[in-house]
């Protein structure tokens, strides 16, 4: 399958406990060599209260990619210019989804006057993002729990006429 089979729409309430599971998945299963057990069930606790990750994401633009009407994939972006979450079912990795989910945020981004986008990349997504033309610009350590789990802050700079760099038109 390719992101071509698959669908975009905004988030909506009744998504909250399916967006949890792809959440936790994500991290048992992508972040596995990136991340020690420990950590990963640290970072999969914020999904742990399925009202407040709704809320999280309610008060975020989020986007859900479908196949065949079931969500395999999310993203969203913080404020004008942060992506803040991106996380897609295993079962749907390397399908194309993070693509689709990033270049529609990218361009609503963009549309609303954001001059770049910055990201706290997992070392599972910042090749993703870099292949994006996203920079690293700092490496954080961030207590969860009883561990440290680190990631990238990344920015990628729009052009002048305000479109993402590298997005193909």
């Amino acid at each position: 399958m390719t992101a071509a089979s698959a669908t975009l729409r905004p988030y909506l309430p009744a998504d909250a406990r399916a967006l949890a599971e792809i959440f936790c998945a994500s991290i048992e299963i992508l972040a596995e060599d990136d991340y020690s057990e420990g950590q990963r069930a640290a970072w999969m606790t914020l999904a742990d209260n399925i009202p407040a990750f709704g809320k999280k994401l309610a008060g975020e633009l989020t986007l859900v990619a479908l196949r065949d009407g079931e969500p395999v994939g999310f993203a969203a972006l913080k404020g004008a210019d942060c992506i803040d979450m991106l996380y897609v079912h295993p079962d749907h990795a390397r399908a194309k989804i993070a693509t689709l989910l990033i270049d529609a945020l990218e361009k609503l981004a963009a549309a609303r006057g954001a001059k770049k986008l910055t990201t706290d990349a997992s070392d599972t997504a910042r090749p993703f993002f870099a292949a994006r033309g996203y920079v690293g610009m700092s490496r954080n350590v961030l207590p969860l729990g009883d561990e440290w789990l680190a990631n990238t802050s990344m920015v990628k700079t729009f052009v002048a006429d305000n479109e993402p760099r590298g997005v193909l038109q």
